[in-house]
């Protein structure tokens, strides 16, 4: 039962009852429900805004999210230009090193090859970034892969280089006998007359003509495997083992300066030129052996020599004329 309210009317200085009227009630009624209504859209409003309105820890996480984002982008491209640099290695490596040192070059099967076999990434599935982040990782392991290639392959250039050093120490490319101590070359490598026989046969070696005690110089770095005057016709000579094959000798001499046995050193002093043995005068004859076999000694000259006096040499060393030996 609702409750009688009354007010009081001063004209009649009494309490009058209310009296209840429709249209004021009806009034409150419309006023709730525009309340509620307005209520209910201000919620809607707020309800379609709300990915927009970001409390202090999404925003933090937001900035962590872009930080992120920014790391991989540099990430990224430092990986891009690690792949520019190891492919201009790659090149040099198969186009310049391994062709200088003559070695097979890498194929791009093994130099770009992937990993196969059981998935490496199963961890890494799973989470809203994955294919990113997956594909961020197989890249870097193939990259990985190719440095871990293109490092041996450089350990293997430097072996190569450390071995072609040693050979190119011990190949015997000097002349031994200077060009300020020369009267002239005598005689070249192929057919000449004997000066004894004066038959036409086969020379072997090159003759050098230079006064007696001439000092005459280690061809290359090697060991002294002969000083003596065993051998026919060579008179007082030496035979030095350069190793990968090759030996040198200088024959005809007047006396030694090294003995067997001994190690020497491209230009050291190893004797004099003397004209012992089966020659007609003062000269050291040169021979080059290659496995065994006498090979032309014009070839070996490089180490002191220039393009002209090898030009100089060359053609006097081509003329077929008489043999001091």
């Amino acid at each position: 039962m609702s409750k009688v309210k009354y007010y009081y009317d001063s004209e009649t200085l009494s309490y009058r009852k209310i009296e209840n009227k429709k249209g004021r009630k009806f009034g409150f009624t419309l006023l709730i429900l525009m309340g509620i209504l307005m209520s209910g859209l201000l919620f809607f409003v707020l309800y379609l805004n709300l990915p927009y309105i970001e409390t202090p820890k999404e925003k933090s996480l937001q900035r962590e999210l872009a930080n992120t984002q920014l790391q991989f982008e540099l990430l990224n491209k430092k990986m891009e230009q690690a792949e520019v640099v190891l492919l201009e290695i790659q090149d040099r490596d198969n186009n310049l090193y391994r062709v200088y040192f003559e070695a097979n070059p890498i194929p791009d099967e093994q130099r770009k090859a992937g990993f196969g076999g059981i998935n490496r990434y199963r961890d890494l599935e799973g989470f809203d970034n994955s294919k990113l982040i997956v594909a961020v990782n197989k890249r870097m392991d193939v990259l990985t892969k190719q440095i871990v290639v293109q490092s041996r392959s450089l350990d293997e250039i430097a072996a190569l280089a450390e071995e072609k050093e040693k050979l190119l120490i011990a190949i015997p490319a000097i002349q031994p006998v200077r060009n300020d101590d020369l009267t002239r070359i005598a005689s070249g490598y192929g057919y000449r007359t004997d000066p004894f026989t004066k038959a036409r046969k086969f020379h072997y070696g090159m003759d050098f003509t230079a006064p007696r005690g001439t000092p005459v110089y280690a061809s290359g770095d090697g060991i002294v495997k002969r000083a003596d005057a065993a051998a026919t016709g060579y008179g007082r000579h030496i035979r030095i083992s350069h190793g990968y094959g090759y030996q040198s000798l200088y024959a005809h001499l007047y006396k030694y300066n090294v003995r067997r046995g001994q190690h020497v050193k491209r230009g050291d002093l190893i004797g004099f030129v003397g004209s012992t043995g089966r020659s007609e005068a003062p000269h050291l004859h040169y021979e080059i052996f290659k496995d065994g076999i006498k090979i032309n000694p014009i070839h070996f000259y490089y180490g002191n020599l220039s393009p002209e006096e090898f030009d100089a040499l060359l053609k006097v060393a081509q003329q077929e004329n008489q043999s001091l030996d």
